[in-house]
């Protein structure tokens, strides 16, 4: 479990990195993006992606060198993700069919068959990318990186129900 959340912490650095590097090189004063958006009730919804990586990057103090080779990276990784992304899509878009009309087990079993393949090559990419992603980090980054996922768990459990007996 805790590795699962360990991946998921580096798919969020590695995702926010090629956001933000790639948004940063482009963000002028007069584009800035507008403020998030806001609740109903007036309460912000969370940071967004850009947010986010520019929170990481602070707080592990990334070099300009690492920024640029975690930008590169992620720009290599590009054409092998942006392919299986439309794909798992199209397949969403074939079960929505599924959902609001008549229901055909055999036809969703195969697309779901068909995501499950996409999925696992998703998974395997954004893998490969994180560990290339988390060995440009130095060891002091790694370990800080480590520490603010234990709180980040920490945090998570607090929030969590008691589980039913």
């Amino acid at each position: 479990m805790k590795a699962i959340r360990f991946r998921l912490l580096i798919a969020a650095l590695a995702v926010l990195m090629g956001t933000t590097i790639a948004r940063s090189q482009t963000i002028t004063p007069d584009s800035a993006p507008p403020p998030p958006p806001m609740h109903p009730h007036g309460m912000e919804m969370g940071m967004g992606f850009g947010e986010h990586l520019r929170f990481l990057a602070d707080k592990l103090n990334l070099t300009d060198e690492q920024k640029t080779q975690m930008h590169t990276l992620m720009q290599q990784a590009r054409p092998t993700m942006k392919p299986l992304m439309q794909q798992q899509h199209q397949i969403d878009e074939q079960l929505r069919q599924y959902v609001e009309g008549n229901f055909d087990q055999a036809k969703v079993q195969a697309l779901a068959q068909q995501k499950s393949q996409v999925q696992t090559q998703i998974t395997v990419e954004e893998t490969r990318v994180h560990n290339q992603l988390y060995q440009l980090l130095t060891a002091d980054q790694k370990t800080q990186l480590k520490q603010m996922e234990a709180e980040h768990e920490q945090r998570m459990q607090q929030h969590q129900p008691p589980p039913e007996e």
